[in-house]
């Protein structure tokens, strides 16, 4: 009896702060600062585009001038200006409490000549074996504080755009790459050591890599953001990254569909810690995501009021044997999803960046999915690696709410995993398991409804 009312303290304790955000910052919607210049647009959009006669008409210098004249808690914007309304920009730097805010109706796009882009020359726009990533990104946010990108406009890293001089574009340098080797193409966004980087309000497109990286930052802000790549065909274009050294980060009222992850929190070497994703709508894309390097920890980490509508995954942690670390403490609440391939997808058997085995096992504890509503079928993953490093796990309230109705079946993999059924129950009925245990029984309950979760994405 006193371990059942133990059982009981604990849950009642967890259900009353597990939505409680991780982030250790107050954090409460962001504003655009003051501009210190405003710079007319002189290019003009066609069909989503621009003409091949603009392409050499590049904005980098005059956009970067006015940059580094902004002192800081100021911002440098860019306007329409009468029928004009784009940019071209090679690469960009911000610096030390200057935002970039880019108008309503204006979108700045990147250049498509990899020579303005390469950090040596022709290390960019190739696909090779040469170690290192071959290209800048489009804005760098390196060592410097309380910098930002905010506005209603629109940042186009034209990843589908066949690159001058090459004949392809960075999407079908990605996808040769798959025969080996790495694709040498630009990311969007890359912050390093950028403490209190703020994204507000602005809409990212067709990256050629990964959208957003943040790393070896404290204070991470993204607010009221729209990315928007075609599901399809553009490979790597990983949404939101949070990776190493990171902590304090909030990812919140925002709208994502990639062609990679939605949201992938990176934890290789010193970890990503203290992290809150609130009030999301993810659509295509492989999901909220923590992994494939897991080697430096990842902890702290709170997810709740997200829709997750056809995504590849929905929940998932993703690691292995060669880049594989403890991720712990990371609560889910107030999920739903439907129309995913898989839904749970808890695994320490990804293969997709390197040999599953390894001398870096992952081990993934203290896992709690509450309040999950699944439908649409799919394959549930609760995988871990070997009888030592194992996948723990509390299903409460957590229910396929189509179960009896569903075209698509449900399956599982359950093996080196410890599932267990918490208060609020569980109609996820685990197999016998390789190496697995499970503590209670499933059960049948009233799941919450998702019918005000699932809203288009927003044009």
């Amino acid at each position: 009896m006193s371990r059942l009312l133990s059982r009981c303290s604990v849950f009642a304790i967890f259900l009353g702060s597990m939505a409680v955000a991780q982030d250790s910052r107050t954090v409460v919607e962001p504003t655009i600062p003051a501009s210190c210049a405003k710079l007319d647009a002189q290019l003009t959009s066609v069909r989503g585009g621009l003409l091949p006669a603009d392409e050499s008409k590049l904005d980098t210098q005059r956009i970067q001038k006015a940059i580094d004249g902004c002192a800081k808690g100021q911002a440098a914007v860019l306007q329409v200006h009468g029928a004009s309304n784009a940019f071209l920009s090679g690469p960009l730097e911000l610096r030390e409490g200057v935002t970039l805010a880019i108008d309503k109706g204006v979108t700045l796009y990147e250049t498509i000549d990899p020579q303005m882009l390469e950090l040596t020359p022709g290390s960019c726009g190739v696909v090779n074996n040469v170690p290192g990533r071959g290209c800048k990104p489009l804005i760098s946010v390196s060592h410097v504080s309380s910098a930002g990108v905010m506005g209603d406009g629109v940042i186009d890293g034209r990843g589908g755009v066949k690159l001058l001089g090459k004949g392809v574009s960075s999407w079908e340098l990605a996808e040769q790459a798959r025969a080996g080797g790495s694709q040498k193409v630009s990311r969007l966004i890359v912050a390093d050591h950028a403490d209190n980087f703020t994204l507000y309000r602005i809409t990212l497109k067709n990256s050629p890599n990964f959208h957003v990286v943040y790393n070896n930052g404290d204070g991470f802000t993204v607010w009221g953001v729209k990315i928007d790549t075609p599901q399809r065909l553009a490979r790597n274009t990983d949404g939101i990254d949070p990776g190493s050294g990171s902590k304090n980060i909030t990812i919140t009222h925002s709208y994502l569909r990639e062609g990679d992850d939605n949201v992938a929190i990176k934890g290789g070497p010193g970890g990503v810690t203290n992290m809150t994703v609130s009030h999301n709508h993810f659509y295509w894309g492989h999901g909220m995501s923590i992994g494939s390097e897991t080697n430096g920890g990842v902890s702290g980490i709170r997810v709740f009021d997200l829709s997750l509508d056809g995504p590849d995954s929905g929940i998932r942690i993703k690691s292995m044997g060669t880049r594989g670390g403890l991720v712990h403490d990371v609560v889910y609440d107030d999920i739903c999803i439907r129309n995913s391939a898989r839904p749970i997808d808890i695994t320490a058997a990804y293969a997709a960046n390197g040999p599953v085995k390894g001398d870096s096992p992952p081990t993934f504890r203290d896992i709690t999915l509450h309040n999950v509503r699944v439908s649409g079928g799919g394959k549930l993953l609760f995988d871990g690696y070997d009888h030592d490093h194992r996948a723990q796990i509390v299903l409460d309230a957590v229910y396929l709410t189509d179960v009896a109705t569903s075209s698509k079946a449900y399956t599982y993999t359950f093996d080196h995993a410890d599932v267990t059924y918490g208060p609020g129950g569980s109609n996820l009925e685990m197999p016998t398991g390789i190496d697995a245990t499970l503590t209670g029984k499933h059960s049948e309950g009233k799941a919450g409804s998702c019918a005000e979760k699932f809203v288009p994405f927003p044009q």
